[in-house]
């Protein structure tokens, strides 16, 4: 004992030895005009010009450089919608707290002009850099807000911002798919899904220190925001589907079955020319950092990947809507950015107006055989006009017919209404993501760029039929908001997912094997029928899968039947085994009942030991949220 204490003792003394000899720096990341905290701002600890360690300030602004050596050095602070800010010669001495408080300047630029739209084309003009003049509406009872000025009157630029007192996020309830069984359920339908919204969105939330709804979890989500390496497609259909079965790494008397989805690939010099119209919400609610700035700087991204023969049209919206930029050519980047530049966000939100004029200028801009496309981005803080859920649903249902797609992006929080752009995204021939930070844009934009805004498939439905000679009982993984009925499978016009160039969907059922005593509920024999005989069969199931083409009203069907010995591995792949990593994060978020052995250190393992080739660090950072989420337990 007398031995351990003293190891004890010379340990606590070379510890306190080595923390002396460094320093902290520490202090708060605050907005110079109100001084409210800026939480994720990033901060680059510099000595000579070289970075010597980096750092975001949490959600109260503050932040933290530990066992610094002592010297001078200089910190650097950025962050969207601020101007950088530089802090030179800082001293840190051993042992010591020094502490740096930094405030930083907005860096917004006003509109100067912008055609109104509500009955009639309106002209708004800004009397000087200081000064907002808002016309008033001649021919309708509505009053047009532009940044925030009621009509008629004058405004300084210092009085108009956005203040979100509370949080009224909101997020369509997901009650989680249970097992079937195969007698009386043979058959599994559903949409495929590309969004990537929820992974995006609960890491922003878990970066925050805090676990998501339960609801914000939306496994499928989760699973293809990665990629991961399925082959190409080798016939005359626009992707290939892989199938995998292996043992479940929640329950060892379950197997997981794994279908993959690899849409083909298709180069820049095969996509047709694009006929873009951002639409941009510049309402009060876009106010603040991680909103209209960061919405400004992702377009830019994309602007920049822009070809001579595609086009871009702006529209805005916030008490109205409003056309800020023609069709402009891919030639004219400068001329782009210079209209992006200059929005600033204030006022009411009408959605529906803005859509309506954004669909409208897409029309009148259509490309045969392009790329036809609407880019809607805001919050989803509508509040007058067409705001309801189904009201806006029916909107852009009307006009989907019309050969023009829809991407939907999310930004910002505390109000951001993630139900309601899933919707649309989901009625509109579309795809929904959500952009925490900029470097999802350039993931999106930069990385991902045609897989978002390039269609290859449409209306994309899976319908699996499981032999209950081999099966017991299935469930679905995910898609809960994606179910369809059986009859759905067959009905041209019933609406489904879409896939974009070199998207991967990636979908897990668990099963349970005919011949296991486990228990499924289950409903009484029927009064007036009698059961159908099982067909003898070796077959685990059959898949079948319907799809059309981009500019095509009929479906075309794949059917396959599968042996369970065609796709069973003894040592699954990688894919399988970081995918189901994913989807054992979501059920432990989600707290799901049917979690069995989970645990987070066990997520960890299993995605660190299939990492793989992680080029752009994307499943490196799902392993940290794994470990962040472990301590908020």
């Amino acid at each position: 004992m007398k031995q351990i204490g003293l190891l004890l003792a010379v340990f606590l003394l070379v510890l306190g030895i080595g923390l002396a000899e460094t320093g902290t720096l520490k202090g708060k990341v605050t907005d110079a005009s109100n001084q409210e905290a800026i939480p994720f701002a990033y901060l680059k600890l510099m000595q000579n010009g070289v970075l010597v360690a980096g750092t975001s300030s949490d959600v109260n602004g503050g932040y933290t450089f530990k066992e610094v050596k002592p010297g001078k050095y200089d910190i650097e602070t950025s962050y969207i919608g601020y101007e950088k800010h530089q802090v030179k010669g800082i001293e840190v001495r051993a042992g010591k707290i020094t502490l740096l408080d930094i405030k930083l300047k907005s860096s917004t630029i006003l509109i100067e002009e912008v055609q109104v739209v509500e009955d009639h084309v309106q002209l708004l003009e800004i009397e000087s850099a200081d000064m907002v003049y808002q016309a008033p509406a001649t021919n309708s009872s509505k009053s047009i807000f532009v940044n925030g000025v009621a009509p008629a009157y004058h405004k300084k630029r210092e009085d108009i911002y956005f203040q979100q007192d509370f949080n009224t996020e909101s997020y369509d309830i997901i009650n989680e798919n249970k097992f079937l069984d195969v007698i009386q359920n043979p058959l599994s339908t559903f949409s495929v899904d590309v969004d990537k919204a929820s992974y995006a969105n609960l890491r922003r939330y878990l970066n925050n220190n805090q676990k998501p709804p339960v609801d914000a979890v939306r496994i499928e989500e989760m699973i293809n925001y990665f990629d991961y390496d399925y082959p190409q497609p080798k016939n005359e259909h626009p992707f290939s589907i892989n199938l995998e079965l292996g043992n479940c790494p929640w329950n060892i008397e379950h197997e997981l079955l794994m279908i993959g989805l690899q849409g083909k690939e298709m180069s820049t010099e095969e996509i047709p020319a694009s006929n873009l119209v951002f639409l941009i919400d510049v309402s009060g609610s876009m106010n603040s950092p991680n909103k209209l700035p960061l919405l400004k700087q992702s377009f830019k991204i994309l602007v920049d990947k822009l070809r001579p023969e595609d086009r871009v049209a702006i529209v805005v919206y916030a008490g109205a809507a409003g056309l800020v930029l023609n069709s402009t050519t891919g030639r004219n980047k400068a001329k782009i950015v210079e209209a992006l530049d200059k929005l600033q966000a204030g006022g009411s939100t009408a959605g529906g107006a803005g859509i309506k004029l954004a669909y409208s200028v897409a029309k009148e801009n259509f490309i045969e055989g392009g790329n036809n496309r609407v880019i809607l981005a805001t919050d989803g803080d509508f509040n007058i006009g067409e705001s309801s859920d189904a009201a806006m649903e029916r909107l852009i249902e009307d006009k989907r017919d019309d050969g023009i797609f829809l991407t939907v992006l999310g930004f910002g929080m505390g109000n951001y209404k993630d139900s309601k752009m899933e919707k649309i995204s989901n009625a509109g021939n579309g795809n929904y993501a959500y952009i925490d930070n900029i470097l999802e844009a350039k993931k999106m934009f930069g990385f991902e760029l045609w897989g978002t805004l390039f269609t290859i498939a449409k209306d994309v439905k899976f319908q699996i039929e499981f032999n209950p000679a081999v099966v017991k009982a299935y469930r679905l993984i995910g898609y809960e908001n994606r179910m369809l009925n059986k009859e759905d499978f067959n009905d041209d016009k019933k609406d489904a997912g879409e896939i974009g160039s070199g998207h991967r969907v990636t979908a897990f059922y668990e099963i349970i094997p005919a011949g296991s005593e486990e228990f499924v509920a289950s409903v009484d024999p029927l009064e007036y029928q009698v059961p159908i005989s099982k067909v003898k069969s070796e077959n685990l199931m059959t898949v079948k899968l319907r799809y059309k083409k981009p500019d095509e009203d009929t479906s075309r069907l794949i059917k396959q039947p599968i042996k369970a010995k065609q796709i069973r591995k003894s040592e699954v792949s990688e894919n399988f085994m970081f995918a189901s990593s994913v989807a054992s994060f979501g059920m432990l978020l989600r707290d799901s009942e049917y979690k069995g052995s989970l645990t987070y250190e066990g997520v960890e393992r299993m995605a660190r030991h299939s990492k793989g080739k992680d080029v752009n660090g994307y499943r490196s950072e799902f392993i940290k949220l794994v470990e962040t989420a472990a301590f908020l337990k």
